[in-house]
C-alpha cells in the first residue's frame, strides 16, 4: 500500500544518513517546510517539498492532507522497566513524608517490593498489564522502546520477565529491545552473600537467557549499596561472552564509578547520570558510549537534575528516556520527558527532540530502523495538531499536541 502525506507544515528531523549526534550537533534539527512524505508498505519511500511532486503521477492507495501539522519521527524511549506487577503509590506517600530512595529500599520497599509481587504474578497477568502500558505510551508518540527485566531477582523470575518481553516483541508492531537486569538489587536470600548471587547471574541466568535468545543487552545497577564497579565489570564481561552488550545504570545516587566502567567496557549507554563530576563527564565525552538522561526520575525523587548542559558542552552524545517504572518514574510520557529536558535541564528544543529520536534510537541500536525521517526507515511518525513552531511542543507542556500516531504506516 502506498500512502502520500501532503501539505506538511514542517517535516522534522530529515536525514539522508542518520548518525549519533554529540555536543553541538544536537542543536541541528533539519526540517523541510511545506513538505510531502511518501510511505510504501509501512516504510518511508520518499519526501521533499510539495512543489517537487505531482500527486496525479503517482499510484496512491491513500492520501493524507496534513495541512498545518508538523510530522516528526516517533519518540525512541531507550530506558524503561515497562513490565512490573503493580504500582507502588504507598511508597509515594513515604517519599512525601521524607523517606529517601535508599531508606525505602532498606525497609523492603523499592525494587524488592516489586520483586516480591512479581514472584506471585503469572506471565499472562504480567503480559496483559504491560500490553496496556505499551498501548498507552504508543498513543503518546513512542514508536520504539527498550524494556528491562530486574524485578525477578532469581533465575525463574528473570526468565519470566524476559519471556513476557519476548511476547511483547512478537505481538507489537513497535521495535522493542530487551535488557537483562538481574543485577538490579540483591534478593533477601543473598543479602549477605553477594558473590553467591553474582555467581547465579553468571552461571545460571545468563546461559539460560542466551539459550532462549531472550535479551539483546545486559544491565547492572552500579551504585553504592547495590553493585560495585568491580562487580559491575565482572557481570558485564560475562554477558559480553554471550553476546549481550552492556547498558549500565550509572551515577544515579552517588559518584559510583559506573560511567567509567561503562566507557571501559564500550557500553552502548550509561543511564541516569544525576551525579557527575568532571572526570566522569570527560570520560564519557571521549568515548563512543551514549549518556542517557532520565529527567522524570530525578523529578519524582526530588533529586538534582542531570547536568545536560555540561555534558553537551563537553561533546558527549546524549539521549533522553522515560525510565518508566513503578518506583521512581511512574510515567512513560516522552512528551513530558522532552519538556522537562528543556525546562529543568536547559536543553534547547532541538537538542531534546534529537535526544528523544535519533539518539534514543542509537541507544537501542535501532538507528537503521527508526529515529529520523529517512528513506527505508519504518514509518513510525507523530502528527501534531496545528502548532506555530517546533519549540511549541515542549513549551505548551500542559496540552496534548499529538493529533495522530502512525506505526509501520498505519494509524493506532
Amino acid at each position: 500500500m502506498t500512502t502520500l502525506v501532503t501539505n506538511i507544515s514542517q517535516l522534522v528531523n530529515v536525514r539522508e544518513t542518520p548518525q549519533l549526534l554529540r555536543g553541538k550537533e544536537l542543536n541541528d534539527l533539519p526540517v523541510i517546510e511545506e513538505a510531502f512524505l511518501l510511505i510504501e508498505d509501512g516504510f518511508i519511500a520518499g519526501f521533499g517539498k510539495m512543489d517537487a511532486i505531482d500527486p496525479a503521477s503517482l499510484k496512491i492507495s491513500h492520501q493524507v492532507d496534513a495541512a498545518g501539522q508538523f510530522v516528526l519521527p516517533c519518540w525512541c524511549d531507550s530506558h524503561t522497566h515497562l513490565v512490573f506487577p503493580s504500582s507502588r503509590e504507598d511508597e509515594f506517600r513515604d517519599k512525601i513524608n521524607g523517606l529517601s530512595y535508599a531508606a525505602i529500599a532498606e525497609k523492603g520497599g523499592g525494587i524488592l517490593n516489586s520483586a516480591k509481587k512479581l514472584l506471585a504474578s503469572s506471565e499472562d497477568s504480567l503480559f496483559n498489564s504491560a500490553w496496556k502500558r505499551l498501548e498507552e505510551v504508543s498513543k503518546l508518540g513512542t514508536g520504539a522502546i527498550e524494556i528491562k527485566s530486574g524485578y525477578g531477582l532469581s533465575t525463574e523470575g528473570e526468565l519470566k520477565m524476559l519471556r513476557v518481553i519476548k511476547k511483547l516483541k512478537e505481538r507489537s508492531n513497535l521495535p522493542i529491545k530487551a535488557t537483562f537486569l538481574g543485577a538490579h538489587a540483591y534478593p533477601p536470600a543473598f543479602k549477605d552473600d553477594h558473590e553467591g548471587y553474582i555467581n547465579e547471574i553468571i552461571n545460571e541466568m545468563i546461559p539460560r537467557i542466551a539459550a532462549e535468545q531472550l535479551a539483546d543487552f545486559i544491565d547492572v545497577f552500579c551504585e553504592k549499596g547495590f553493585f560495585s564497579p568491580e562487580e559491575t565489570e565482572k557481570i558485564c564481561r560475562a554477558g559480553l561472552q554471550w553476546g549481550l552488550r552492556p547498558k549500565i545504570h550509572a551515577n544515579q545516587l552517588h559518584l559510583s564509578g559506573g560511567t567509567q566502567v561503562g566507557v571501559k567496557l564500550k557500553a552502548l549507554s550509561v543511564d541516569h547520570l544525576e551525579t557527575m563530576d568532571e572526570a566522569a563527564i570527560q570520560a564519557l565525552a571521549g568515548s563512543g558510549t551514549i549518556g542517557t538522561l532520565l529527567p522524570t526520575a530525578a523529578f519524582f525523587l526530588r533529586m538534582p537534575m542531570q547536568p545536560a548542559r555540561a555534558l553537551i558542552d563537553a561533546g558527549c552524545a546524549i539521549a533522553i528516556a522515560s525510565d518508566f517504572n513503578p518506583g521512581s518514574s511512574p510515567s512513560g510520557n516522552m512528551n513530558l520527558v522532552v519538556t522537562m529536558s528543556c525546562i529543568q535541564m536547559k536543553m534547547l528544543p532541538e537538542e531534546a527532540i534529537n535526544a528523544a529520536t535519533i539518539n534514543g534510537a542509537c541507544a537501542m541500536d535501532l538507528s537503521a530502523v527508526t529515529g529520523s525521517i529517512t528513506v527505508g526507515k519504518m514509518a513510525n511518525l507523530i502528527f501534531t495538531k496545528p502548532i506555530p513552531s517546533i519549540a511549541y511542543l515542549p513549551y505548551a507542556f500542559g496540552s496534548n499536541l499529538i493529533d495522530k500516531v502512525m506505526i509501520s504506516g498505519g494509524w493506532i
